[in-house]
């Protein structure tokens, strides 16, 4: 894949597609991938570009570190250069703070959409804001060396990129608590036992077992993931009946298709 052009390689982030494989990466492992508001614009933006023909998309990062989570810089009253600081943030109005956290939550959205499937092969340090990354995707797979943190309840404050609803629909409420509000660190074998990681391989494994996951999960008709991925995102807001339903809807989808019968 490393041969092919970017098909967008800006601000600390690089989009490759090679046939029905994506690969994001985060590229500025001397800084540990720490992420900043020009790399959440380019991480939306390769959602926005990534082609229609795209079925399985893989982020990594760089280096020794998944992510170290969000640049410190943009704690300083200086933040980052043409970029408001936190404090410039804290001063704006209602609106404009909504408005503004609501567009950095964008770069941690896409990854569920339900024409894809996106796996996040994490090494090394994935806190705040990259644990939140690695929680955006469908999958995780993990390196040996992993060290998963929520550290933003120990910085007063909260984890705000849309990592709460998915690490509680995978470790619990309780676990979810108790792993945010501590901050601490979560390592490889927990993760793969309390289901935060699908699998966990050695760090020089891992590039290799994700593609293998990516072409795996090629095999199937892409109709046929896109209906299940769909029943399974529901079914946590479905009670049984409605599930039950929806199971029977998707399946006469698939059945008139397969039959040369549908729209």
């Amino acid at each position: 894949m490393a041969s092919l052009d970017p098909v967008l390689d800006k601000d600390g982030v690089r989009l490759i597609v090679d046939e029905a494989i994506a690969t994001v990466t985060l590229a500025n492992p001397a800084k540990r991938n720490a992420q900043n508001f020009a790399l959440w614009r380019a991480l939306a933006e390769a959602g926005r570009v990534l082609p229609g023909s795209v079925r399985v998309v893989v982020l990594r990062g760089e280096g020794k570190s998944f992510s170290a989570g969000l640049d410190r810089q943009a704690f300083t009253p200086e933040g980052f250069d043409g970029e408001p600081s936190f404090i410039d943030l804290a001063r704006s109005s209602d609106e404009q703070l909504d408005a503004a956290i609501a567009e950095y939550q964008e770069a941690f959205t896409w990854w569920r959409r339900r024409d894809i499937v996106t796996i996040a092969a994490v090494q090394g340090h994935a806190i705040g804001a990259g644990f939140q990354l690695a929680l955006a995707c469908d999958l995780r797979i993990v390196a040996d060396d992993v060290q998963f943190a929520m550290g933003e309840t120990s910085l007063g404050l909260v984890p705000d990129l849309t990592g709460t609803h998915p690490l509680v629909g995978l470790v619990g409420y309780a676990r979810a608590l108790e792993i945010c509000a501590t901050g601490r660190f979560v390592h490889a074998d927990e993760a793969e036992r309390i289901g935060l990681a699908n699998l966990v391989v050695p760090g020089d494994q891992l590039d290799a077992a994700a593609h293998d996951l990516a072409a795996a999960l090629l095999a199937a008709p892409r109709d046929a993931v896109i209906e299940t991925k769909a029943l399974l995102q529901g079914a946590t807001t479905r009670d049984y009946d409605a599930q039950r339903a929806a199971e029977r809807a998707a399946q006469a989808r698939r059945l008139r298709d397969l039959a040369g019968l549908g729209d």
